[in-house]
């Protein structure tokens, strides 16, 4: 018994930590930087390895995400889907993270 009230106890102490680090970040104007960079380090998982083998920059401005593709196919099918990932984004990260993809 004495285990499981020690491992419930933790889970509780969990929530309220996370809350504290969103609340710093927000305090600090950081949380986007913060979600950006996670969304960058995230795009190979979240396209896949045929769309991160051929991203060779990435970046972030005035929520607009820039993707430079070097390969012609690649960057039609994402032209065509941008709205697509710009969902996919949403659901993953939230809205207003990201409000447009620009294909380089």
């Amino acid at each position: 018994m004495e285990h499981n009230r020690y491992n419930s106890g933790r889970k509780k102490d969990a929530a309220p930590l996370q809350e504290a680090f969103e609340e710093l970040l927000k305090a600090y104007r950081l949380k986007d930087k913060f979600d950006e960079k996670v969304l960058m380090n995230a795009w190979p998982e979240l396209m896949g390895k045929t769309v991160a083998s051929r991203t060779s920059g990435l970046y972030i401005k005035d929520k607009k995400l820039f993707v430079k593709i070097t390969s012609g196919p690649v960057k039609s099918e994402l032209n065509m889907n941008r709205t697509k990932v710009l969902d996919l984004i949403a659901s993953k990260f939230g809205k207003g993270i990201i409000e447009d993809i620009v294909i380089l």
